[in-house]
């Protein structure tokens, strides 16, 4: 009997769907049975005047972004998605949730064009202009919870605002993996966090930019410390932190 090893397997269309879309009716069970909190409160209604925005994440904690969105023309999103094989899963289970999907890399070392770092990223800028919200994992490939000058970049050249967002539920399981991922549980408590927005001028320099990235860091790590304090009060956790 021939050997089919996982890679193989899981590269192949009819797997990848399976798993896409098993995925995003698992997330959409933990959404449904979990309460979440807003904070702030009113941020639907403040954010109406800046759409559409660049929503930020960090690598990891994003599996539950898609049901940020509310259901109008005005929240319409695309996701940034990379073109690997796990991609091609995540692209699926985006998809059946009703977001749209970019495919490229955000990777802006050596790997940028083979990638597709430049298709995606004039892909981002049309969205944009189209009104689509467009959502990105903000840490360099690899490094997490380092913002690279990529999402500032595509700020300063769309002259939209970059708003960091934060998902956390009490009931998860912590990964050992580079990015910190928390694989989220049904039937919990949960909490979204928008952090301080950040804006970049359209002509923004070489300091702007450094400035501009280092906001977006600490922002975003301030709603992800946020909602993790949210969701465990006393209890802490590392996916947070």
């Amino acid at each position: 009997m021939p050997k089919i090893s996982l890679r193989r397997l899981t590269s192949t269309p009819w797997v990848q769907k399976a798993i896409g879309v098993t995925a995003a009716e698992y997330l959409r069970l933990v959404w449904n049975t979990t309460r979440f909190a807003l904070e702030p409160p009113n941020i639907y209604e403040t954010v109406v005047k800046d759409l559409p925005v660049i929503i930020a994440l960090w690598h990891g904690q994003h599996f539950l972004v898609p049901f940020v969105r509310q259901k109008s023309d005005n929240f319409r999103a695309k996701v940034l998605i990379s073109r690997h094989r796990d991609g091609e899963i995540n692209a699926i289970a985006a998809e059946r949730l009703g977001v749209g999907t970019i495919r490229g890399s955000g990777d802006h070392g050596k790997e940028f064009n083979r990638k597709g770092g430049v298709s995606a990223f004039k892909e981002m800028l049309t969205a944009l202009e189209e009104g689509y919200n467009v959502a990105l994992t903000a840490d360099i490939p690899k490094v997490a919870r380092i913002c690279g000058l990529g999402i500032v970049k595509l700020a300063s050249r769309s002259g939209r605002v970059i708003l960091p967002v934060a998902v956390a539920t009490h009931r998860r399981i912590e990964m050992n993996s580079w990015d910190r991922a928390a694989f989220n549980l049904p039937f919990g408590h949960g909490a979204r966090v928008v952090g301080e927005p950040i804006r970049v001028p359209s002509e923004a320099d070489d300091v702007e930019l450094e400035n501009a990235r280092r906001a977006v860091e600490a922002s975003l790590n301030a709603a992800t410390k946020r909602a993790y304090e949210i969701v465990d009060g006393n209890r802490g956790g590392s996916a947070g932190g």
